[in-house]
């Protein structure tokens, strides 16, 4: 009886995949390279000649690039240390939504080689670029006003400071310098 559930589980989150894909016009090529897997392996699951993946860090891909919740595959197991919220990340997601941009349609946006890298930013396991012109791409990509942007990256640019040991309560004068420095050589 539990290999009849399995298989009963494998085809609700392949079809769901298989479904995803051809409602979003989006080729297996490049869904398996925004999740960071093989062509051979999305075949494989959507055929379902494998079982869909128990990875955790597969599933958190797909659902990201499906705009979904990991938990809505039945193959994924809750980690124990839920991600911190992060803030930053939430003005991205809201942005995407401002815009009225499917999740996937903004992934597209960004080179073929850096896609697997915006999935992982967007599922919180990689941060947002501390680099001003790579965090840019996303301001382009977003439209976002060049004031609400620099508040951005300056949040961004804190928090890389904070995670590297920085006082910024005791070094307030120095960061409100270097930001201020900052925000006139972007001419803001």
């Amino acid at each position: 009886m539990k290999n009849a559930d399995s298989k009963e589980n494998n085809i609700k989150s392949s079809k769901k995949v298989a479904d995803f894909l051809e409602q979003n016009n989006l080729h297996k090529k490049d869904f398996a390279q925004m999740i960071g897997v093989t062509l051979s392996y999305v075949y494989n699951i959507i055929d379902e000649n494998i079982p869909f993946s128990t990875r955790s860090t597969t599933i958190e891909r797909i659902a990201t690039v499906m705009d979904i919740m990991p938990e809505d595959f039945e193959e994924y197991i809750i980690e124990d240390d839920p991600e911190p919220y992060n803030y930053n990340l939430q003005v991205i997601k809201d942005y995407i939504k401002k815009n009225n941009m499917k999740v996937v349609d903004f992934i597209k946006l960004f080179e073929r080689k850096k896609r697997l890298k915006v999935v992982d930013i967007l599922r919180g396991k990689e941060p947002l670029p501390i680099d001003y012109m790579e965090l840019y791409a996303f301001k382009e990509a977003l439209n976002i006003k060049d004031s609400d942007f620099f508040e951005l990256w300056k949040n961004v640019f804190v928090v890389y400071l904070k995670k590297g040991g920085f006082d910024v309560e005791k070094n307030k004068g120095l960061l409100d310098k270097m930001l201020f420095c900052a925000k006139e050589y972007i001419n803001v």
